[in-house]
């Protein structure tokens, strides 16, 4: 069994499956050991924000709304998450002695930098005051197209927020399995994952819980944000007092997801652009460029860029790509300088042409160095 990691901010992360276990409303069965071992924590000095889900869940309850089978559409989650997000911070509260903080954050709160930022200092702010952080994503206000989707990756987005040097997701699953355990009764557990790659992603599954919107493949994705910023990840079954026992113990009891080495970690700024900044277009490079922008850490210069797709202005971010044998491979996303027309007209042509085809040339790359983070 691995070690914990020593820690000092810990982002736990308490899933439907846990707050409303029969998917009609709150429950405390499997909040007061949660609770508690955040109490401990607190006494010892340690900071813990918790990302909860639920609001759902206890907004179906107080409207009767007890069929989980039929999909609700986005105003009728959004009307029961106004009704149930006061009722789920009323439960937390009263496990606590501290004042409990509402935080409800959007996709647009992370995407765009100094929101981001102001977000980042809010938390701050009420950490110092002693209170004890609740987030939540805004559904009331969230689409479908300005949504995290789900509370396992705005939990590793609140852990970079908060700088924090534990993310801890509490389910109804065990850890990580080498195949589905719900299915294959014969499947492993994975005690320790130091890389997350694409047989790591292979091995997700979906949830099988009614009031989820996640599952294990969510909780890879928000291992991987996480361990991008060196802060470990560990997924363990807070249905199990067992568990919460080891993690006091100084054992991770489910899967432990390694953070990335010092030297491997993402600046906070290119954190924010590979996870959270969305890309509107793409531009196309030949293999010379590739290949500068992967071994070199160069510029992206318009000579290197075999065509473009889509539509964008200056600031906006794209997907930067090579087409190899009918494939498609992003390597990079970055902040371009120009727009999908300038880039067009000057695609494959000198820097030293920029002016005369342009008429202008406020810089003689597409993309800084410094404005694009390799995928």
């Amino acid at each position: 069994m691995p070690m914990l990691p020593d820690w000092q901010t810990a982002v736990a992360k308490v899933g439907s499956a846990l707050v409303a276990p029969d998917a009609r409303g709150c429950s405390t069965r499997y909040l007061l050991p949660i609770a508690q071992w955040i109490r401990e924590q607190r006494a010892q000095g340690k900071t813990v924000i918790v990302v909860s889900s639920g609001a759902v869940a206890a907004g179906r309850a107080a409207q009767g709304r007890m069929d989980t089978t039929t999909p609700l559409t986005i105003p009728e989650k959004q009307a029961l998450a106004a009704i149930g997000q006061s009722l789920l911070m009323q439960h937390w509260s009263r496990l606590f002695d501290v004042p409990c903080a509402q935080v409800l954050l959007t996709y647009d709160d992370l995407r765009r930098r100094t929101r981001f930022v102001n977000a980042k200092n809010t938390l701050s702010a009420l950490i110092d005051t002693g209170a004890l952080p609740i987030v939540n994503e805004n559904d009331t206000v969230a689409t479908d197209e300005l949504r995290v989707g789900d509370n396992d990756n705005l939990a590793a987005f609140v852990a970079v927020l908060a700088e924090a040097d534990l993310l801890v997701m509490c389910s109804d699953v065990d850890g990580l399995y080498d195949a589905d355990p719900h299915t294959t009764p014969n499947a492993t557990r994975i005690p320790r994952v130091n890389a997350i790659d694409a047989s790591v992603h292979a091995l997700a599954g979906g949830s099988h819980h009614a009031a989820a919107t996640g599952g294990m493949r969510t909780k890879i994705e928000a291992a991987e944000k996480a361990t991008d910023r060196g802060i470990p990840t560990i997924i363990i079954n807070g249905k199990k007092r067992a568990y919460l026992d080891a993690l006091r113990n100084g054992q991770v009891p489910g899967t432990l997801f390694t953070g990335a080495a010092p030297a491997q970690q993402l600046s906070s700024r290119k954190h924010w652009m590979r996870h959270a900044l969305p890309a509107i277009g793409r531009l196309f490079v030949d293999e010379g460029a590739a290949h500068a922008l992967q071994e070199q850490g160069a510029s992206l210069l318009p000579s290197g860029i075999i065509d473009v797709e889509g539509s964008f202005a200056p600031g906006d971010a794209v997907i930067v790509a090579r087409r190899s044998e009918g494939t498609t491979q992003p390597i990079a996303k970055g902040i371009v300088q120009y727009s999908a027309a300038d880039v067009r007209a000057i695609q494959g042509k000198h820097s030293t042409n920029i002016a005369r085809v342009l008429s202008t040339a406020p810089t003689d790359h597409i993309i800084h160095r410094d404005d694009l983070v390799l995928l």
